[in-house]
């Protein structure tokens, strides 16, 4: 009888499939006569619904259980499914001779605590992140290297960032006070309580890392229900005024904004008191001085493209 003792001896002490703690497993084994393949049926799931297939001990780096079989010097090919293991053996000698043995040896291995089927592991995603000051003393601005957001996203609170991951984290944080993301950036408005010199290096760490590590950053639900707000008043049913007041925003003032962490949207145009009104969003908002400084360009610059359109620009924060 042919007796290997590396099945019973497993070199993994926590089971990533196990099913209850203490649950015995059985093992029974099957066998046509003369068939290459063995079968061996557990009486609870032990495997994932995919079929895995090694016809190597290196091609089994994910299955320690399959590993453990390939010591067997007769053993040609495991293939691992939910409840049922199958292995094929090479014409050294003849299933009946060692398949009960081999099932005991299946067996114990599980039920002491053997690794069936490794997880996957999760790899990072290469992710860069760069801290930017802003106008605004309070604001600082976090740049990835990668697009985070399809459209603009502002959070106030940590109420309003339960459809963001990443917001909600960093309203976990004490200092922060709200969190603006666009395209590729995070904007993040700190309180007072602490300089941007003694957390500036925790911020972007953290969100590198969440990043990296595949986590969410603004979810697919709350993102279309954003581009659906945004697309409210839409452009096609503006004024002509009002159009050339938009182009006039995207191509001259949002750029300029968006380099400092913030955004700038076109709220409403009274034609009667040739009024524009806009809201001021991440960096932008909440600076007396950067808003009345980008107040002032934003009238002065509509004054000269529209002339005898425009009196008085209304910047309103977000």
């Amino acid at each position: 009888m042919y007796k290997d003792k590396r099945l019973t001896s497993p070199s993994y002490t926590i089971s990533l499939l196990h099913l209850k703690k203490n649950a015995m497993i059985t093992i029974t084994a099957s066998l046509k006569k003369g068939e290459a393949w063995a079968q061996f049926e557990a009486n609870e799931p032990i495997g994932t619904e995919e079929i895995l297939l090694f016809h190597n001990i290196d091609e089994a780096t994910e299955a320690p259980l399959a590993q453990q079989l390939f010591y067997l010097p007769f053993v040609k090919t495991v293939a691992i499914e939910q409840y049922v293991i199958r292995v094929e053996r090479f014409d050294i000698l003849e299933w009946e001779e060692v398949i009960t043995e081999v099932a005991t040896q299946i067996e114990n291995y599980i039920n002491e605590g053997g690794v069936v089927i490794s997880p996957k592991k999760k790899n990072k995603i290469p992710v860069s992140i760069y801290a930017e000051s802003t106008p605004t003393p309070a604001v600082m601005k976090f740049v990835a290297n990668k697009p985070l957001v399809v459209q603009t996203v502002e959070f106030k609170n940590i109420d309003e960032a339960k459809g963001s991951p990443l917001a909600l984290r960093l309203f976990h944080f004490p200092f922060v006070k709200e969190v603006f993301m666009d395209s590729n950036y995070v904007s993040i408005t700190k309180y007072e309580m602490m300089s941007w010199d003694e957390i500036v290096m925790e911020v972007r760490t953290f969100i590198r890392e969440h990043i990296e590590q595949g986590h969410g950053i603004v979810d697919a639900n709350f993102q279309n229900e954003s581009l659906h707000k945004g697309s409210e008043k839409s452009y096609n049913t503006l004024g002509d005024t009002e159009k050339e007041i938009v182009n006039i925003l995207e191509a001259y003032i949002k750029p300029a904004v968006a380099s400092d962490g913030g955004n700038i949207v076109f709220e409403d145009y009274d034609q009667k008191g040739k009024t524009v009104k806009v809201v001021l969003q991440g960096a932008c908002s909440g600076c007396p001085s950067s808003t009345f400084t980008l107040k002032n360009g934003i009238e002065t610059m509509l004054k000269e493209m529209l002339p005898g359109k425009i009196n008085q620009v209304e910047a309103i924060n977000g």
